[in-house]
């Protein structure tokens, strides 16, 4: 059994609980919080689950490196504290374990990953013999592992494109929402996470990945963005009132050029309402899904919808990121220590999971 600790309890926290859980592989072995209402309080009812574990959540970090767990599970955000993530992670690393965690967006294609930030990973796992994978959804599985899977089953490949396509209100992170992302700000308010290159700091390292894998050339990477207003006030049940005229979807490309034109895409669709923007891609079903289309011959789709936590479609998202990210835990367990990417870790079978529920 690899012993492993999750870092954090949120969104991705309580999923990255119930998976270390129910992994015929790992043994959890300590949960750090950074907030004080959760310290002391059983791992089990910080994820949802229905029994105790007996792994009380802790605040020192300190105390739960020094017991040497083999793997952490880094569930914290680093969306507004990437400094603060990487510094967290490299002592981790630092201490032999095996990291996995999609709080890093610069590392989800490491060869690119800015020197600095780069050079510390790498001065940690020559210290301490651990090892980092970085992955999630989108960024992740959704513009790595799956586009590559069904592009391998064409003849011609022309274009792949792959979309995140979701209500916003469905997340539970209002700040985010409202603040990075923009929703219910005025039109001419600027979000962060939408200011020009923002996108390609993101999502560009997808697109380098892709290309790499494909043996293609890239000439560049280009940005496209569109922002529509309500047409009248909506009232959400997790996040309350979105006013008419104000921001309320967004739509964007990171576009990959090859040969002159874009091949690559990694296209977002984002709504805090279906009324709102109704002329752009909608889901299938439901509030969210992750598609990826193949144009060439044959063209190829696939729409993947996940859910979890009562049929929430994002916590269904958050879900399949952890699960690719604990099912990796164990190869990399076995492999050198080392920094890694989608391209290194494989996609494997749920193997002793089939039937298999938490205690």
């Amino acid at each position: 059994m690899i012993p492993t600790i999750v870092w954090g309890t949120g969104n991705v926290g309580r999923a990255a609980v119930r998976a270390v859980t129910a992994h015929p592989a790992l043994e959890l072995c300590g949960v750090l919080v950074h907030n004080p209402d959760k310290a002391g309080r059983d791992a089990g009812d910080l994820a949802g689950l229905d029994c105790p574990l007996g792994i009380a959540a802790t605040l020192d970090i300190d105390a739960a490196l020094a017991t040497r767990p083999r793997a952490v599970v880094y569930a914290a955000s680093g969306d507004i504290r990437p400094d603060d993530a990487l510094a967290d992670i490299v002592r981790a690393i630092r201490a032999g374990a095996v990291v996995v965690t999609p709080a890093l967006y610069a590392f989800y294609d490491h060869r690119s990953a800015p020197p600095e930030a780069r050079e510390q990973v790498l001065a940690a796992i020559a210290d301490g013999g651990g090892s980092l994978f970085v992955s999630g959804v989108d960024p992740g599985w959704g513009n790595d592992v799956l586009p590559l899977l069904v592009a391998g089953l064409g003849s011609e490949v022309e274009t792949i494109r792959c979309q995140e396509i979701f209500d916003y209100t469905t997340y539970d992170q209002p700040d985010s929402v409202r603040y990075l992302v923009g929703m219910g700000q005025p039109m001419d308010y600027q979000p962060p996470m939408l200011a020009p290159g923002v996108p390609t700091m993101v999502w560009g390292g997808q697109i380098r990945l892709l290309a790499r894998a494909l043996g293609a050339e890239l000439d560049e990477i280009r940005e496209t963005l569109d922002r529509r207003p309500l047409e009248s006030t909506v009232h959400t049940e997790r996040m309350g009132a979105f006013e008419a005229g104000t921001q309320g979807a967004v739509r964007f490309e990171v576009q990959g050029l090859v040969g002159g034109a874009p091949r690559l895409i990694i296209e977002h669709v984002t709504r805090i309402h279906p009324a709102c923007a109704p002329d752009w891609p909608t889901p299938p079903s439901g509030d969210g899904a992750h598609r990826v289309i193949v144009a060439g011959r044959p063209r190829i789709e696939v729409t993947v919808e996940a859910t979890d936590e009562d049929g929430n479609r994002s916590a269904g998202g958050n879900a399949t990121a952890v699960g690719r990210l604990v099912g990796a835990i164990d190869w990399l367990a076995a492999a050198e220590p080392g920094l890694y990417d989608a391209l290194d870790v494989p996609l494997r079978p749920a193997a002793g999971l089939l039937g298999r529920r938490h205690p």
